[in-house]
């Protein structure tokens, strides 16, 4: 399995970004996670998507701002991002595995290679 994220880039506070991730391999009874990880601080859980049926969960922290989706004809996880403030900057992750729903980043052996996300206050 192989993960391949995109779209970060520098925005406004306010503004807003999509991340994306395409995946070569096998999705079915996956889950996609989206991380990230800011300067000095732990990598830490963004959002889940599980992928059979496109159900979503979100840390408190981004929900009601951040929405993942995917698309089964790409093989792609989106990660919308709306309402962005300075502290969302960070290197965002996607990374995937197979059975269970875990919002821990030790739980999954599937990573992309990050995209660095900045918001400007």
């Amino acid at each position: 399995v192989q993960l391949q994220a995109s779209g970060g880039g520098l925005v406004q506070a306010g503004g807003s970004l999509r991340l994306s991730c395409a995946v070569s391999g096998r999705t079915v009874s996956s889950y996609m996670g989206w991380f990230r990880q800011a300067p000095g601080k732990e990598r830490e859980f963004v959002g889940i998507v599980r992928w059979n049926d496109n159900s979503a969960y979100y840390a408190d922290s981004v929900k009601g701002r951040f929405t993942i989706s995917r698309d089964n004809a790409k093989n792609t996880v989106y990660l919308q991002m709306d309402s962005l403030k300075p502290e969302d900057t960070a290197v965002y992750y996607c990374a995937l595995r197979y059975g269970r729903y875990y919002d821990y980043p030790r739980y999954y052996p599937y990573w992309g290679q990050g995209t660095l996300v900045t918001v400007s206050s």
